[in-house]
């Protein structure tokens, strides 16, 4: 008896114990873990993935009333929003933009974030794991599941059925940055701690940290120079996208306006297959630009800004009086007819909303039109059709092989001149691969305006890449201080990606107190205003290629009256057949930017002052008004796609 009272204690003992130390076990863990893994979520990371669309829900439903960003409990280190095309993903805020466009509601808090994302992204690279989640998860609440908008009866010709990501997809491969990243796995996601500036995705378990600095001695190991003496970076790991290696032919700025030349002299159109009195209209107006009255004095055009200002004005007053457009009806929402008026693809949904309210050049009768516009979104396109993460874009080209096929069945005007007068406004830097072929006569008015991503000078128009943060104020923050209160002769600050950005860096992040020279700047209201202030006190402000040659930098320099220096090889500037980019801009070939100093400080101070009132004069022509305005964006994006179909059509 004595021995079976006993037997109950000690076991009451022993479980108290194991009790005791698996308590500490789990504390431990849980510390340890809290330490280790982006924002401290310990505990998230135990969920099952089935779970993760749980930590969006403070953030989007913060975000949609316009609040503060919650983020799931951000801790406060630095670094930007990422981005949906790069190794790292689009900022998630433009995703749930699109949303709240379409129900009419202002996203106040992505607008005070919108500054700080760095806006350039790769044309090859995947789309974000994580913003694909948050969309999923709003798309669900909202509308159902994503697949039921790739059917037949919305768009009128088959679709591929669009696949939603696994969630367990290992964004591992395809985040590696630099080789001296601490790391740690964490459900297939690498997560690393470097010491120098961060760059943060906008979710928690799911975020993928990169080591930004350029000043390590891995970089320093990964750069080296090619034959053409353009800079190209190593790596030890994972293969090149095409958008993050130096082009493998330069085509200077210099060869360009040659290349317009010859174009002008001897155009490359095809004849139409029979003639049209449309046709006749447009020689007729040739004849007259080619042969204009010399304008003298005009107080509405800045005569330097442009190749020949007679010629300009000449073409614009005809195009006003002259121009009729046909916009096809074909195509459902959201890829047509639903123009986006925020973000970084602002500018074609601008057009498109513009172009599709003013009567004076829109005709119902396609007979009586002298271009066709193709109303479509590239970035709604890209939203809707692309599987996150499949690495494959063959679907949405497809997509609108299928559209221009239909409306060349549908109607006699595509087969007339095999496209030649029909034309297309396109943002996204994928738009020269989806209209790639089937669309290659078109003219097209493309953000990513790259010679050898087939850009064709004199046919195509490069469109301004302007970001637009409040589609109900879009002229807020103009301006800047005059010449003599610049005291910054440079300034940049940005994302550190591409091949190109690590370059500027190396060479010039705090090593000249005269060039403001930074990387990523952390979220939130105060490095919004720091980064305005900096380019209105800047005298010229650097405007590096990303991913691809085009930035929205270069327009934001001309917002806030800073000269702007463009660095991005092949690149073709917005209206390039009329304006003369000398006036009010430096270009430099990439190569030089180890001198970049050098060739600033040798601008004499009257060419400065000259390029600078070039800014201020030029500024009104990459303006968008909810009314279109004379010589505004809209009528300056509509003159160079009239233009250059005047100088291109040929009839013998």
């Amino acid at each position: 008896m004595k021995y079976s009272f006993q037997f109950p204690k000690i076991c009451h003992v022993e479980t108290r114990r194991w009790l005791f130390l698996l308590g500490v076990v789990a504390v431990t863990y849980l510390s340890f873990q809290s330490l280790l893994l982006p924002y401290g979520n310990a505990l998230r990371s135990l969920l099952p993935h089935n779970e993760v669309q749980e930590q969006f829900k403070d953030f989007i439903d913060v975000s949609m009333f316009g609040g503060v960003e919650k983020a799931a409990g951000n801790s406060g280190l630095g670094g930007e929003i990422g981005h949906g095309h790069g190794p790292i993903g689009k900022d998630v805020h433009k995703e749930i933009d699109l949303l709240l466009e379409e129900k009419g509601i202002d996203n106040t808090f992505a607008n005070t974030m919108h500054r700080n994302v760095d806006h350039d992204f790769p044309s090859e690279n995947v789309v974000d794991t994580i913003e694909s989640l948050a969309l999923v998860s709003i798309e669900n609440q909202e509308n159902g599941s994503v697949q039921d908008k790739a059917n037949v009866a919305k768009y009128g010709f088959p679709l591929e059925r669009i696949v939603l990501p696994n969630y367990e997809t290992s964004t591992e491969n395809t985040l590696k940055e630099n080789s001296n990243l601490t790391a740690k796995k964490s459900d297939g996601v690498k997560t690393g701690f470097p010491s120098s500036p961060l760059i943060l995705p906008a979710a928690a378990s799911l975020a993928t940290v990169i080591n930004a600095s350029v000043g390590s001695t891995s970089f320093k190991s990964d750069v080296a120079t090619s034959k053409n003496g353009s800079v190209v970076m190593k790596n030890p790991g994972r293969k090149k996208m095409k958008s993050e290696l130096p082009p493998k032919s330069i085509t200077s700025i210099y060869e360009m306006n040659h290349i317009l030349l010859r174009h002008r002299a001897s155009s490359r159109s095809l004849r139409p297959r029979w003639s049209s009195v449309r046709d006749q209209d447009i020689l007729a107006v040739k004849s007259q630009i080619e042969h204009p009255p010399v304008a003298i004095n005009d107080r509405e055009l800045y005569a330097p800004l442009f190749r020949n200002v007679s010629m300009f004005r000449r073409s614009y007053e005809l195009m006003e009086r002259t121009l009729k457009i046909y916009i096809y009806k074909d195509g459902n929402k959201p890829i047509f007819h639903q123009p986006i008026l925020k973000g970084l693809y602002a500018s074609e949904g601008w057009f498109m909303k513009l172009m599709q309210g003013y009567k004076r050049f829109v005709v119902k009768d396609p007979r009586k039109a002298h271009l066709f516009y193709m109303p479509f979104s590239s970035r709604m396109l890209e939203y809707t059709l692309y599987v996150r993460n499949s690495h494959n874009r063959t679907n949405l080209r497809q997509f609108l092989k299928e559209y221009s096929e239909k409306i060349a069945a549908k109607y006699p005007y595509w087969n007339r001149t095999g496209g030649a007068d029909h034309f297309l406004v396109a943002c996204h830097d994928w738009a020269p691969y989806e209209t790639r072929h089937h669309m290659e006569r078109c003219i097209k008015a493309l953000c990513n305006a790259d010679v050898t991503g087939g850009f064709k000078i004199g046919r195509d128009v490069s469109l301004p890449e302007t970001y637009v943060r409040s589609a109900r104020n879009p002229l807020r923050d103009l301006g800047g201080k005059p010449p003599s209160q610049r005291q910054i002769l440079a300034f940049y600050a940005g994302n550190v990606h591409g091949y190109l950005r690590p370059i500027l860096l190396e060479h010039w992040k705090d090593k000249d107190p005269d060039m403001k020279i930074f990387g990523p700047m952390p979220p939130g209201v105060a490095s919004k205003m720091n980064y305005i202030q900096h380019m209105k006190s800047s005298k010229y402000c650097i405007c590096p290629k990303g991913y691809e040659v085009n930035s929205p930098r270069v327009v934001e320099a001309i917002f806030y009256e800073c000269v702007p220096v463009i660095i991005s090889d092949n690149f073709v500037p917005p209206f390039f057949e009329v304006l003369d980019w000398g006036a009010f801009s430096v270009i430099l070939a990439e190569k030089d930017i180890p001198n970049l100093k050098e060739i600033l400080l040798s601008i004499p101070e009257e060419k400065y002052l000259q390029m600078q009132l070039g800014v201020r004069k030029v500024q009104k022509h990459f303006l968008w008004h909810a009314k279109p305005l004379k010589y505004d964006l809209f009528h300056m994006t509509l003159h160079s796609i009239w233009y250059n179909r005047v100088f291109q059509i040929k009839l013998r």
